[in-house]
């Protein structure tokens, strides 16, 4: 089979390479073309390199293409990955900084929340742009494979508002559902498992061994487990509450909601500091920051080391290597996925993006019909739908009004501040991440004139509930092997290991 893949963001060391891995251990593509494509001249060459090296010990012929021009590595692809971040650190770094001033205390920062809702106006506006290019250059009725958060609503813009065919891809049902097993002391392939909801907030509705329902069986066997107790307390306690299991980790979990990351002091209660992912405050952050000082640092010794081994028993649980191979050849796959619900999930609305199961063919995407969520699974997905749909529509139009109603209605946000606080801290993102947000130009010059011209309300200089320290590069000499793990790693947060 011969036709075109393209990167877009492929200095992304995590996601790239083995995403790589994957698709080029299914045999029918050994004579596919790669192209990758970056705004970081120096990550791009990095991992290029890294990943040729890999193709060429695997006996494959493919030269892989890099290029800082977007538009010819889109050019008559067939299918793109993208595994952007638009702003880099710098700005990931203001999404978790800047609320925190206000008492806003993010684990990730990254779906919903000031960070959430921040990083999808920097990434709608550049998604749409990517998209343009894909209408004019790539292959008819390509297909969008999209990594990036906000998983939604990108997803989201992308299909109604970019013209482009796009399906959201995430591991969080895989990980929970690895959990699940590990509570029932059994193979994650002996558990059946029907997934729905929203990205991040995507619940366990049935949970089956050998045509036993074990649902309701699921919150003492959580209760009981000698690490689960310890590290996932807030999705433990959305389980007794709501009666179902959310995909999402303890951290993740925590910020979407206005429960639990309310009041600094109580905070600490409800998270442990094992891993980063179980609660730590801007702890994606901090894994991010380590993983890509130390790629940068270290990477002419990962050229020395053992190349990936490419083969369907090395292959991970990433869905896009999957979905392409059922298109192609049309081995059936099964798995999750975030798509327009158009009816699937009857008590959210049609035009969101949902995440449930499908399955892939010759044919293309197929959705199941999932009916209604339990009804306070569907609230708390309703809710987070309501904050994406304002933010989306805020990103497109550049209606500084629909963000700061976004920030109001979000959960944390409106847990912890009151409407002229959050009409500052919307300023004062704003006014930080100017570079990145042309659509709000008028609204930013705006901003600097309140600022200059109106009293400040009172905020604080705060490190959050329960930061970590940023590990140096000599501190990550100290175990060179988990600092290779972690910048290497698509998926940060497999082991959670309690404190």
């Amino acid at each position: 089979m011969s036709f075109k893949i393209a990167f877009i963001g492929a200095g992304s060391i995590g996601f790239t390479r083995t995403l790589l891995r994957d698709l080029l251990s299914v045999s029918e593509f050994a004579q596919v073309e790669i192209a990758f494509t970056d705004i970081s001249e120096q990550n791009l060459r990095m991992v290029t390199e890294l990943c040729q090296r890999d193709v060429e010990e695997n006996g494959l012929a493919i030269q892989l293409t890099a290029t800082l021009d977007r538009r010819q590595a889109l050019k008559d692809a067939r299918y793109i990955f993208s595994v952007v971040r638009i702003g880099g650190l710098e700005a990931f770094e203001q999404d978790i900084s800047i609320p925190l001033m206000y008492g806003i205390d993010q684990c990730v920062g990254d779906t919903l929340g000031p960070g959430g809702i921040m990083y999808g106006q920097r990434g709608i506006q550049e998604m749409l742009a990517i998209c343009k290019d894909i209408r004019e250059v790539a292959e008819p009725n390509c297909l969008l494979l999209n990594y990036a958060n906000p998983m939604a609503m990108l997803t989201w813009a992308c299909n109604t508002y970019g013209g482009v065919n796009t399906v959201g891809l995430c591991h969080g049902v895989q990980g929970g559902h690895r959990q699940i097993a590990n509570v029932f002391d059994l193979d994650k392939k002996e558990i059946d498992i029907v997934c729905a909801g929203i990205n991040h907030q995507t619940w366990y509705i049935q949970i089956k061994h050998r045509g036993q329902d074990l649902t309701r069986s699921l919150l003492e066997a959580f209760e009981q487990h000698p690490e689960y107790r310890q590290t996932e307390k807030v999705r433990i306690d959305m389980l007794k509450r709501f009666g179902y299991y959310s995909t999402e980790s303890n951290g993740h979990l925590s910020e979407y909601v206005p429960w639990y990351r309310k009041r600094a002091d109580e905070i600490i209660d409800w998270i442990d500091l094992g891993t980063w992912i179980n609660g730590e405050t801007g702890g994606y952050l901090r894994v991010c920051t380590e993983g890509r000082n130390w790629f940068k640092e270290d990477f002419p010794n990962w050229m020395k080391e053992p190349a990936f081994v490419y083969g369907d028993n090395e292959r991970g649980e990433e869905h896009g290597s999957y979905i392409i191979e059922a298109l192609e050849t049309g081995r059936v796959y099964r798995g999750h996925f975030n798509r327009i619900n158009n009816g699937a999930i009857a008590n959210l609305p049609d035009d969101c993006v949902i995440e449930a199961p499908g399955y892939v063919d010759r044919n293309g995407i197929h959705m199941a019909l999932v009916g209604e969520l339990p009804l306070g699974c569907a609230a708390v997905c309703n809710t987070s739908i309501q904050v994406q749909r304002l933010a989306v529509k805020a990103a497109i139009t550049g209606d500084d009004q629909l963000l700061r109603q976004a920030f109001m209605m979000d959960p944390l946000t409106g847990a912890v501040c009151t409407p002229p606080e959050i009409w500052q801290l919307v300023d004062d993102l704003l006014i930080a991440q100017e570079k990145w947000l042309p659509q709000y130009e008028k609204s930013i010059k705006e901003a600097k004139e309140r600022r200059k011209k109106e009293p400040r309300l009172e905020t604080k200089m705060s490190n959050g509930a329960a930061r970590v320290k940023t590990k140096t590069i000599e501190e990550l000499k100290e175990n060179r092997l988990e600092a290779i793990k972690n910048a290497q790693a698509a998926d940060k947060a497999v082991d959670r290991p309690a404190y």
